[in-house]
């Protein structure tokens, strides 16, 4: 009898809690019906093409089978993961993954903040917008573009080719020695990144307090004691933000452009898990696999996203949530 009544007072507890979940989402619904209003094109969006596809990652435990779809496919089980984990590919790309990613951190994303500490310190406006158009331009031209300028400045006759071998070095075509593919890819990341990136550090200093740097004038500070005691610590909690974005994003690095610079002479350290999972899904035909190969890419990006945001909770007390 106790057990039934508790069982019953819990389920009533529920309920009314429940009732009183609606009734505060129904007030905020009429009271803010304009936010909700901009923000359902998005959620309809996230729906559409972000939550209702997850359904698709069944198929890394299947048998997956066009004609049978599905639903229809067998389940295999954890059989792709374990036929993953025992190739001879599984090291190389998990390990050409994590360099492009580690090499990314180090030299590609702290450009963008000093960059945007240089512009900030330009006075001259026709300059400074001289110096951004520039820097933002390779942003806008497409990645098949890109790949192709730098195929073209790397090719035997490129400029990049001939200066190099004018200096001593004895270089045919850059892009097809393996050894020279990570230092292209992140140049022309640097080249291509740096200044579109740098906008949102931009946008941080713009958000400063100006009197913070009187005060620091009056007392005699120099614009590097300005830079390090005021800029740096006030656009600090973007630059974690930024961070924990880009560490999560390790493991996901986008196939496009390796897919359009590598070749089979340079896969030992440029092919990737995006360019692997194209290559085994679309190529040969192996769905089922190639799913398994994103489905672990997926839990590993959200582990380090998930493991940042942790740390950087702890030790600057910012965080992304």
């Amino acid at each position: 009898m106790r057990k039934s009544k508790q069982a019953e007072r819990n389920s009533l507890g529920k309920k009314n809690k429940l009732f009183e979940f609606c009734t505060i989402l129904a007030n905020d619904l009429r009271r803010n019906k304009g936010t909700y209003a901009l923000a359902l094109p998005g959620i309809i969006y996230y729906i559409i093409f972000a939550y209702i596809p997850m359904y698709g990652i069944t198929i890394a435990f299947k048998n997956y089978n066009p004609g049978m779809g599905i639903l229809g496919s067998p389940w295999v089980g954890l059989k792709h993961f374990i036929n993953f984990f025992s190739s001879i590919y599984a090291g190389r790309i998990i390990g050409n993954t994590l360099m492009l990613s580690l090499y990314g951190l180090l030299f590609v994303f702290p450009v963008p903040i000093i960059l945007a500490l240089l512009i900030n310190e330009v006075r001259n406006n026709a300059y400074k917008k001289t110096i951004q158009s520039i820097t933002y331009l390779p942003h806008f031209i497409s990645m098949v573009v890109i790949c192709g300028m730098i195929t073209s400045f790397t090719s035997p006759t490129g400029f990049i080719t001939n200066m190099l071998n004018s200096l001593g070095f004895n270089y045919t075509n850059m892009l097809y020695e393996v050894d020279l593919f990570r230092g292209i890819y992140i140049a022309s990341e640097i080249w291509q990144k740096a200044g579109w990136d740098s906008i949102i550090f931009l946008a941080a200093i713009a958000g400063l307090d100006m009197e913070l740097y009187e005060a620091a004038r009056i007392d005699g500070a120099k614009k590097l004691r300005q830079l390090w005691h005021i800029t740096l610590p006030g656009i600090a909690p973007t630059i974690v933000i930024m961070l924990i974005l880009k560490i999560g994003a390790m493991m996901s690095m986008g196939a496009e452009k390796v897919l359009l610079l590598y070749n089979p002479l340079t896969y030992e350290k440029a092919d990737i898990i995006s360019s692997y999972v194209y290559r085994v899904g679309l190529i040969n035909g192996d769905q089922s696999y190639s799913a398994a190969v994103g489905f672990f890419n997926s839990v590993v990006s959200l582990i380090l996203v998930l493991s940042a945001n942790y740390i950087s909770k702890k030790v600057t007390d910012n965080g992304l949530f």
